[in-house]
């Protein structure tokens, strides 16, 4: 279908009669200012860029969250009013352009409540309701203000506190809305003529009459003549279609994702219990509340709820049908608790926001704790703590080869079944089997001398660089302690006048041969310490945790080759003892 156009009015009568809202998390958000310049721009006859809908069969129409468009806006956001579409003969929601047509709604018909300055949000008159006006007889042509602001029509929110002055000889404040009741020519042109004759009453200039006429005359055919709203409907009932297109239609706005749209469907179908809300505040919870932070989205909650329980792994909607949708519904207090579980367990290594490279990558820990109820594997007993040592070691694994990076969905497919074929009470997570399916797609998941060169052509601050580093480490305390990557030589040293510095101890100062994972009251303790003094004050354990060379004459500036050299053996040597390597 072509793109069709239609007047403001013949919008805004449309507006929570047959356009509405699909359920998403963005609510309006724009400002006083901002609604000016939309009907600024609509009165110079500006584009106001094109709209999108999505006509929704009746048959469709109870499988949607549907919101109003608000017409009382507040100050800092305003949620949205659940609505009920019995009746509706034709609905559509809006996909692209909430913003502004919520705008229109609330400069035509509705009402901006602004807060008094300094007053408590929670009292009931702190709010003032504000309602769009403009100055008829203010001439935008010569308002060098408006040229500096980007406005030229003098539009303002007014309330009936600080109503705006009676019309006089130099200025006539007109209600915006009020535009609405003159639907017709006659009535436009009889409301012009008693407002000329009011003019005349009040000894307005000839020229002034003009500018207010003109005015006038551009606001009525703005709103009721110009064909400004120009918009596509999509008729697909595909909802994996219409999600795409509604995702890339808002990426340059919010940004938004296909779990927003998907939500507002599934929270229909959990009786007695908002699905969006359910997950928005697990999201939140994940990221914020746990010892470290992470950054998980709706994205990953929905497709792990499909890995979890079983069902066809690729996210799209038609594998959230009634049945699964109720399945999901059924397991989700269980599924929250292995989707926790798992967050907790990789943060007790060290992996959050800062260094997760692939979030699909802990869905089949998720798994392992969805068959295995009730485990953390946080505590000391022998299964604990062999299963916490060989998870870690494979996430790490995993996620330094980039096993994740593609076909994720059929890898996820198969090493669920290779959990599944262990499913046994006291089974361990099988690492071996999984490794062997992983490779089966031309992936390689083990440890071998390739990988362990790779690793150690790693430099500081990347992600991976502190996942190789923390396998160095048995027990880090990773969510007690903040740990910092740090040079063990440090930079400054390479910088100072008369050091042996060439071009390239330049390259490999930031290797991992010369990095370590210490606390961050000791990176302060150290600064910039020459390493023969800062070495010699610590503890011998403590060069023994960090595979610190035993030979204390390679510990200056002077022998750093030779210590990178060393160091790095030794950090071999540990992986090929960490991973079984002959």
């Amino acid at each position: 279908m072509s793109y069709r156009s239609e007047t403001i009015a013949q919008a805004i009568g449309q507006m929570n009669r047959q356009y509405f809202l699909p359920a998403i998390q963005r609510e309006f958000v724009w400002k006083q200012e901002q609604i000016v310049q939309l009907f600024d721009s609509i009165m110079r006859g500006y584009p106001i860029s094109s709209f999108l809908f999505w006509s929704v069969n009746q048959e469709n129409r109870d499988k949607w969250q549907v919101y109003k468009f608000i017409e009382r806006a507040r100050q800092g956001g305003t949620h949205n009013e659940l609505v009920n579409t019995d009746g509706v003969a034709s609905l559509f929601l809006a996909l692209d352009g909430q913003q502004r047509l919520t705008s229109l709604m609330i400069g035509l018909k509705g009402v901006y409540e602004a807060k008094r300055k300094y007053a408590r949000r929670s009292n009931a008159d702190t709010w003032i309701p504000q309602r769009l006006y403009i100055d008829l007889m203010s001439d935008p042509r010569s308002d060098d203000e408006g040229r500096e602001t980007g406005v030229y029509y003098k539009f303002e929110f007014l309330s009936e506190e600080s109503p705006p002055p009676n019309p006089n000889a130099t200025s006539y404040w007109y209600r915006v809305g009020q535009i609405l009741d003159l639907d017709s020519q006659v009535k436009f042109e009889s409301a012009l003529d008693l407002k000329i004759e009011e003019l005349e009453s009040l000894g307005v200039l000839r020229s002034d009459k003009r500018i207010f006429e003109r005015n006038f005359l551009r606001l009525y055919k703005a709103i009721h003549e110009d064909e400004v709203i120009a918009y596509y409907t999509e008729m697909d009932q595909d909802y994996d279609r219409v999600l795409d297109i509604f995702v890339r239609a808002n990426e340059g706005g919010t940004k938004l994702s296909k779990s927003d749209l998907l939500l507002s469907m599934v929270t229909s179908s959990w009786e007695g219990m908002n699905a969006r809300d359910e997950v928005f505040k697990f999201v939140d919870h994940l990221n914020s509340d746990l010892s470290r932070k992470n950054d998980f989205d709706k994205d990953f909650i929905m497709k792990s709820c499909l890995v979890l329980t079983d069902l066809p792994v690729v996210y799209k909607v038609e594998n959230f049908n009634n049945k699964n949708l109720d399945l999901i519904r059924r397991e989700w207090p269980n599924i929250k608790e292995a989707i926790e579980a798992g967050v907790n367990l990789i943060n007790s290594f060290g992996v959050d926001r800062e260094n997760l490279t692939s979030v699909n990558a802990i869905i089949p820990i998720m798994y392992f704790f969805f068959k295995n109820p009730g485990q953390t594997l946080l505590g000391t007993t022998p299964f604990e703590v062999n299963n916490s040592s060989r998870i870690r070691r494979w996430l790490i694994m995993v996620l330094l080869k980039g096993a994740f990076g593609r076909a994720s969905d059929g890898l996820l497919n198969g090493i669920r079944s290779k959990i599944q074929a262990t499913e046994t009470p006291g089974a361990d997570f099988p690492v071996q089997e999984i490794n062997s399916f992983i490779s089966q797609t031309g992936m390689s998941a083990s440890f071998d001398d390739q990988a362990i060169d790779d690793i150690l052509e790693k430099t500081y601050q990347g992600k991976q660089t502190f996942l190789a580093l923390s396998l160095l480490y048995d027990n880090a305390l990773w969510t007690i302690n903040s740990h910092h990557q740090d040079h063990i030589f440090a930079t400054n040293l390479f910088k100072k006048a008369g050091a042996p510095v060439t071009e390239n101890l330049l390259q490999v100062k930031n290797r991992i041969g010369n990095l370590c994972l210490i606390t961050a009251s000791e990176n302060m303790g150290k600064h910039d310490m020459d390493p023969t003094t800062w070495l010699e004050s610590r503890d011998p354990s403590f060069l023994n945790r960090h595979l610190i060379p035993e030979d204390r004459s390679i510990w200056s500036l002077d022998y750093f080759p030779a210590f990178l050299e060393v160091r790095e053996e030794l950090i071999r040597s540990r992986f090929k003892t960490l991973f079984d390597i002959d």
